[in-house]
């Protein structure tokens, strides 16, 4: 059972990830934002690509939900944190972190 003190450690340890206010969430981010946590910590918001969604919420349907909006259409995925063991939290960072990663300049 995953804790948002879980996911904030966890994301931290992450290369180069910072935490700053997102509204009434926190966000964590590297060059883009990857991952949000609910004021409550009860919560997550994670970029995932869409594929990674649906098979995400397909495996885990008890912990995993496309936010039913414009953003959960391009990946955007809620997780109820209590549904997740630290494996599964891991694996979901370390995930949506590879995407917030700047992106590498073509050799010229």
């Amino acid at each position: 059972m995953a804790t948002g003190n879980d996911l904030r450690r966890m994301a931290l340890a992450l290369e180069g990830t910072t935490e700053a206010p997102h509204f009434d969430r926190a966000a964590f981010k590297v060059a883009r934002t990857y991952v949000t946590l609910a004021a409550d910590g009860r919560s997550a918001n994670f970029k995932f690509t869409p594929d990674e969604q649906e098979f995400k919420c397909m495996m885990a349907p008890d912990a995993f939900a496309p936010i039913a909006n414009a953003w959960g259409r391009q990946g955007w995925t809620t997780a109820t944190l209590a549904r997740l063991g630290a494996a599964e939290l891991k694996s979901a960072l370390e995930m949506a972190w590879a995407h917030a990663l700047p992106r590498k300049k073509p050799r010229q």
